[in-house]
């Protein structure tokens, strides 16, 4: 499998069974306990460990508990390789996938309480991102907490994580009460959108805390 046929996801699996290994309910596990940043489905994490050894970059082998075989896969030399080179490119831009930005961004055809319950799980959302790096933190600091060797750089995208949370938050509180204010999700209010827009992209503009 040539590095071009590689995808995201064999990354974040080359990253996940590392050197110490593992099989593919242990990545699940890790994948559904903590922050990966690349969704997939549970059946696409027993699949491409087994790509990864066909193209040398994963290896295999059994281990038995009881009477009970598991497949643990680990990083080949030649996977590390493939890691480092995919790190010295330019990645890609975000490209979001969430049904809480669909529902705000189709709002119009819903009621206002549906507009405002979907502002309330935004914002209950990011409370609860800030909750799992603040329970991560304590973690570390007994010298627990999943992938210490990565602990530095996973502490740059926590802080990263953390700060849009705390913005999550401060809008939803700033847009609970804007929509307050509306008779209706229907009927547009172009002078408002445009100075929270203006207010928004200036340079200096706070648009939480200076939209009217």
């Amino acid at each position: 499998m040539p590095n071009q046929a590689l995808t995201p996801f064999s990354y974040v699996v080359l990253t996940l069974v590392g050197q110490g290994g593992a099989g593919p309910h242990d990545l699940v596990r890790m994948a559904r306990s903590g922050r990966v940043y690349w969704d997939a489905a549970d059946s696409q994490f027993y699949a491409e460990p087994k790509r990864l050894v066909d193209a040398g970059l994963a290896e295999a082998h059994e281990e038995w508990n009881g009477d009970r075989r598991r497949t643990v896969y680990s990083i080949t030399a030649r996977g590390r390789q493939a890691l480092r080179d995919w790190l010295s490119t330019e990645g890609a831009s975000p490209r979001l996938e969430s049904e809480l930005h669909l529902r705000l961004l189709y709002a119009n055809y819903g009621s206002k309480s549906d507009l405002l319950g979907t502002i309330d799980r935004i914002e209950q959302d990011a409370e609860a991102t800030i909750e799992h790096y603040t329970q991560l933190m304590s973690e570390y600091a007994r010298g627990e907490g999943l992938f210490p060797e990565r602990i530095h750089v996973n502490t740059l995208l926590a802080t990263l994580s953390v700060a849009q949370s705390r913005a999550s938050v401060e809008w939803a509180r700033w847009a609970r009460t804007a929509v307050g204010d509306w008779a209706t999700t229907r009927t547009p209010d172009i002078d408002w959108a445009v100075e929270t827009l203006r207010r928004a992209v200036a340079a200096d503009g706070d648009p939480v805390s200076d939209a009217p």
